[in-house]
């Protein structure tokens, strides 16, 4: 039994945190707890709620393309994908439309999707420049390390816009299109307080990226900050991995079967099975709607009580790989090891192009002509695109990327030679100019541009898999559109050598989009999740001679204390039950305060003694407003409850003298 600490809480906390703290020097000295325990919600307040919702509708805002899809809680084994969009390219057969926005020279939306790129591609080169057009910028995200309310993104002329916006803008646009369509089946207009939404993240992402979506989702009128419970943030492969449950033999490939499955063996062509999954979903793509098994799908019944499996989520920018646990009889997740993966997604291939490029025609003219002529480049990547989806290993005939005629041009006056004399003169001898005017690669210089990114996923795979929480692996299913490719798909075999069985969903690109909407309707399937980080607070302790280190002294009134003391509510992959809460009690520093504001520290070590330790860093804050809650007790207590257990971390608290419930929140983008 946990001795019941002293509570002492040093003059940092201040009515607003208006005056320095004197001890600011010794980092922040912050709070002792008067109750750290870890409580279980009583199981009846598990159970799911009935919520007042008509319809949930899912928004796979990815890197390079997106969508939504929906169901109504009448019918919860009608899922619907959204309507198809106008535009469209070659070779590319799907019912997302690619992430790009463009925003008129007045920085209004102006449009999102294939009418944004061809719009841009249509204006005039001198006009074009004024507009500004944004693709794959949901990886700033995950890449800026101190993520914020005022994070710019650049458009491909340059300029600089607020992240917020632009996701804003996004988020609005499906926001829109989907009450249209829901509107038009109900044949009046379908109020958005009978919406549940629900968008999708990598499960990788860190808590600010998270909150910045929550935002954005504010700021696009999606929710208000009122009601947040209308909106749910899904993980990406958790909705996979719901999806995945409900297969139908007929809906997958199984790349480690040697039973010919669809009619083909698959040691003869990896490729075959993709083939013929592709056009049973484009013939049964006219219907938009998909029927999801009530019952379990015949994949899991081949699972028991304890089996695991891993989803992989290769997307365009992100690869998140989980790991799950069955439990019966119920068929509830729970998940055996934090969320791990890195950002391997399919642009990496699109960087290497780029490279490839700067490495014939010089990075100087590729940084030009990308200022110069933003449309004609987004041209030549969507070109490259159509073409890296033919990439096969047994591919023997070379791969044509037409070479827009303003880039032949602008290159010409930029250095004063041809683009045929550039690749002379470059010792690039696998890419060769074709008397079309088009460049040709060999089958070999295109897998040469996957190689990096294909390493990584398979390196990170190869890790993974040498963790002890992570042996015996059922089913391995490769999700998301990049799981699309046959040379992913070959490595993947290769490094598992049939210890598992490789599964891929047909619709795969589809996959997350149908799990968020499954999600939607029934958020407590996942039971069990594992916490990606050590979270904790910098309390004082008494001073122990022999244990604390004699800097970290500070004595007050007569009593020797220890700053910087790191109370640890959660540690990293520990694992952490849907509801469970973490309880710890605070008390204001004078009477008259008003607001308590305590910083929240995280690590990625397991355990943590102090605030000051290396790699521990403020990652946030939690506010209690206790305005309004003074009572006659000479100490006021403030009995605060973390629930860690969800996608999203949340707060919430009460004043134990009056039972009063106090407005908390963590805030994890405001540093």
């Amino acid at each position: 039994m946990m001795t019941e600490k002293e509570l002492v809480i040093d003059d940092v906390i201040t009515d607003a945190m208006a005056t320095p703290s004197p001890a600011k020097s010794m980092g922040d000295p912050g709070i002792t707890p008067l109750s750290p325990t870890h409580v279980l919600k009583d199981s009846e307040e598990n159970e799911p709620t009935r919520h007042p919702y008509v319809v949930v509708v899912a928004i796979d805002f990815g890197t390079t393309s997106s969508g939504y899809a929906y169901a109504f809680t009448k019918e919860p084994e009608c899922i619907h994908t959204m309507r198809r969009w106008e535009g469209g390219d070659p070779g590319v057969s799907n019912q997302k439309t690619p992430t790009t926005i463009l925003l008129s020279p007045d920085r209004k939306f102006h449009s999102f999707g294939y009418a944004a790129r061809d719009f841009y591609h249509d204006l005039d080169p001198t006009e074009s420049k004024q507009w500004l057009y944004l693709e794959k910028f949901k990886m700033k995200l995950h890449t800026t390390a101190n993520l914020s309310i005022d994070t710019d993104l650049h458009a491909a002329n340059g300029k600089k816009v607020k992240a917020l916006d632009i996701f804003a803008y996004a988020l609005a646009f499906f926001k829109e299109q989907a009450l249209k369509e829901l509107s038009d089946q109900a044949g009046a207009d379908f109020d958005n307080a009978d919406v549940r939404w629900v968008i999708t993240v990598p499960a990788i992402w860190k808590m600010p990226a998270k909150q910045f979506m929550r935002e954005a989702s504010y700021k696009a009128g999606l929710v208000s900050r009122d009601n947040p419970d209308q909106l749910i943030i899904a993980l990406e492969p958790e909705a996979a991995s719901i999806y995945c449950r409900k297969l139908r033999l007929h809906q997958m490939v199984d790349l480690g079967n040697k039973t010919a499955l669809n009619g083909y063996s698959p040691t003869e062509n990896v490729g075959v099975g993709m083939t013929q999954a592709k056009e049973h979903v484009r013939r049964n793509r006219q219907s938009r709607t998909f029927l999801v098994e009530n019952v379990i799908g015949e994949l899991w019944s081949e699972l028991t009580e304890g089996d695991r499996y891993v989803v992989v989520d290769c997307g365009g920018g992100t690869v998140d790989l989980t790991v799950h646990q069955i439990r019966m009889p119920e068929g509830h997740l729970k998940e055996l090891y934090k969320a791990s993966g890195g950002p391997y997604g399919s642009i990496g291939i699109d960087y290497e192009f780029e490279k490839l490029l700067c490495k014939i025609f010089g990075q100087d003219f590729i940084d030009q002509f990308k200022i110069k002529r933003p449309a004609a480049w987004v041209d030549l990547m969507i070109a490259f695109e159509s073409r890296k989806r033919a990439a096969a290993p047994d591919r023997s005939n070379p791969l044509n990327i037409n070479l827009p005629f303003s880039f032949i041009d602008y290159y010409k006056k930029f250095r004063g030679h041809s683009v045929e004399h550039a690749l002379r003169k470059s010792n690039v001898d696998f890419v060769k100019w074709s008397s079309q005017g088009m460049l040709r690669m060999t089958p070999d210089a295109m897998n040469a541009l996957f190689k990096p990114t294909i390493d990584h996923i398979i390196q990170h795979l190869t890790e993974l898999f040498e963790k002890p929480e992570v042996t015996d692996i059922k089913f391995l299913f490769l999700v998301g559109g990049f799981a699309e490719s046959p040379l992913l798909q070959q490595a993947v075999q290769n490094m598992l050598q049939g210890r598992s069985r490789i599964i891929i969903p047909h619709d795969v690109g589809l996959t997350i989009l149908k799990g968020a909407v499954l999600f939607g309707l029934d958020p407590s399937i996942i039971k069990v999740r594992r916490s990606p980080l050590t979270y904790g607070v910098g309390v004082l302790n008494r001073f122990i001679e022999g244990k604390h280190p004699p800097e970290k002294m500070l004595v007050k009134e007569g009593t020797c204390w220890c700053t910087d003391v790191f109370d640890t509510f959660i540690s990293t992959d520990q694992s952490v039950a849907l509801g469970e809460t973490v309880k710890r009690s605070y008390t204001p520093a004078k009477p008259s305060q008003q607001v308590i504001v305590i910083h929240v520290y995280c690590s990625e070590k397991e355990s943590v003694s102090f605030i000051t330790d290396p790699g521990v860093r403020k990652c946030g804050t939690l506010k209690l407003d206790v305005s309004g809650t003074e009572s006659p007790a000479a100490r006021r207590e403030i009995q605060t409850l973390m629930q860690f257990g969800d996608t999203e971390i949340r707060a919430m608290a009460v004043d134990v003298a009056t039972s009063r419930s106090v407005k908390a929140s963590i805030d994890f983008l405001s540093q």
